[in-house]
């Protein structure tokens, strides 16, 4: 059962939707990826694209985010993001808000709103990383949504292909956690 790792809602458990549709961030990738971002997290606007549980997006809320956004378009998962988000008496606010929509959708939809964001991070189902995270990288450089130090991430499998040089923005690095692969980008330039 996935939980909240550090910060203000430290230890509690997250509910998980059925069946093999959704899978949660293991804890050891999630204390990583947190350990790596954990200086643009707090005061930051992070986007949690497939977000599945919200636990990634709650964990930055629980780490000091300003403003989180959990993007999901499964019914029954958004139905799970909403029982986490009540468990710790969060409500959809000024400072967390869910929305059920495709991940481009919501992209395109967010930058008509002029927002841009510190951290973005995206885990789609596994099967389809490699061209969400190019079809989500072109759309982000395309409408200007990541800060100008800003992060793009996506967790990926380490044993399905993931090419990154078709990407428009600048690899950083990609770090392995068995199965599990978390790469980075940053703006051109």
């Amino acid at each position: 059962m996935p939980r909240v790792v550090a910060g203000l809602y430290k230890g509690i458990s997250l509910d998980a939707p059925r069946g093999d549709n959704t899978r949660p961030t293991a804890d050891k990738v999630k204390e990583a990826l947190f350990s790596i971002i954990q200086t643009r997290v707090p005061g930051g606007n992070f986007l949690d694209l497939f977000s599945g549980t919200g636990g990634i997006g709650i964990e930055a809320l629980s780490r000091g985010a300003d403003m989180v956004y959990l993007v999901e378009k499964a019914g029954q998962a958004c139905a799970v993001i909403r029982n986490n988000l009540a468990r710790l008496k969060i409500q959809d606010s000024e400072d967390i808000k869910l929305l059920r929509m495709s991940y481009d959708a919501a992209l395109t939809s967010l930058s008509k709103e002029g927002i841009k964001f510190d951290v973005i991070f995206m885990d789609p189902p596994y099967r389809m990383a490699e061209k969400a995270a190019k079809i989500a990288s072109d759309i982000i450089v395309a409408e200007d949504l990541l800060t100008d130090d800003g992060i793009f991430i996506v967790e990926h499998s380490s044993e399905l292909p993931f090419v990154t040089d078709v990407m428009n923005m600048k690899l950083n690095r990609s770090c392995r956690y068995g199965l599990a692969m978390l790469t980075f980008f940053s703006k051109n330039g």
